[in-house]
């Protein structure tokens, strides 16, 4: 996933340590804590 570039989505999940991101081909990653981003759709 290196030299991808990701914009992290808002979402009130942030507050658990829930992150969403999309990419420039528009598909969403989750992150949950410290853990690597999984693609999610």
């Amino acid at each position: 996933m290196a030299g991808h570039y990701m914009k992290e989505i808002f979402t009130p999940l942030k507050i658990f340590g829930i992150k969403f991101f999309r990419n420039e081909e528009n598909r969403i990653y989750i992150k949950v804590f410290n853990r690597p981003r999984k693609l999610f759709f």
